[in-house]
């Protein structure tokens, strides 16, 4: 009958105790990286909540939401720069692979320029077109599709992608395959955006949770993070947030019009 020696003892011992520290590691980094873009989505609010738009914005339909993502995104790049400067990292704030990135953007437009068309068809078929608390004028409709295109995709795709993605990898020290070929922190970078999708608070304690938002969060921001890290670089996927954010928006508009 065979025996574990004392060394092979102490072996067992301590890469159970390496596994539990990197678990443990893991999880404390993407609790600190909720509570991080909770900070940069509240910071956002608290300075857009300084100003008033009535006069540009009379709706309050997109000048709050710009000057929102558009500090949410300062907050980000302002840890980016200490990250960077301290760690090293590289949160791919550069061209990175041009042809796969072109590629990418090109599929992406054209399936989801698909998937809108043939969405905004069926609702329309079954009078279920999105119905706008505020007129269809050529202000309100410029202004929303100019945050949709020019900011929501930088501001998100820095947040919820740049800084979680790389910050996994580099606590990790590699990228973790799963078997359907997506990394765990490309999941858990969407898991993080599709919580920013739901509504919820601590006093009062309430949570509300659209299932169908969160999903197209999760699933979108899936396609994103499979792109950095295919691209190496944050700028396909901001275009593609925003490309498909404008679509979005941009075929409601139309459909509701016609």
């Amino acid at each position: 009958m065979s025996q574990t020696s004392p060394i092979e003892t102490r072996m067992n011992v301590g890469r159970r105790w390496s596994v539990k520290y990197r678990v443990q590691t893991y999880t404390v980094t993407v609790l600190a990286l909720f509570v991080f873009q909770v900070f940069a989505g509240r910071t956002g609010g608290a300075v857009a909540n300084q100003f008033s738009y009535q006069s540009i914005d009379y709706h309050d339909i997109y000048a709050w939401l710009s000057v929102h993502h558009f500090v949410q995104m300062l907050v980000a790049l302002a840890l980016i720069a200490v990250l960077g400067k301290l760690l090293q990292l590289d949160f791919g704030l550069k061209l990175g692979d041009i042809k796969q990135g072109k590629r990418s953007v090109l599929i992406f437009t054209a399936a989801f320029a698909g998937f809108t068309l043939i969405s905004h068809i069926l609702m329309r078929i079954y009078n279920m077109l999105p119905v706008f608390d505020f007129p269809l004028n050529v202000g309100n409709v410029l202004g929303t599709l100019g945050f949709q295109l020019l900011l929501s995709g930088p501001s998100e795709e820095i947040l919820y992608r740049a800084i979680p993605i790389t910050v996994l990898i580099y606590v990790t020290g590699r990228n973790v395959s799963t078997k359907h070929k997506l990394t765990l922190e490309t999941i858990i970078a969407s898991l993080l955006f599709a919580v920013a999708h739901t509504t919820w608070s601590l006093s009062p304690l309430s949570l509300e949770i659209d299932y169908f938002r969160v999903f197209y969060a999760f699933t979108l921001g899936t396609i994103s993070g499979v792109t950095y890290q295919k691209t190496h670089s944050i700028l396909y996927p901001m275009l593609m947030h925003s490309i498909s954010n404008v679509l979005m928006v941009g075929t409601g508009y139309l459909f509701t019009l016609l």
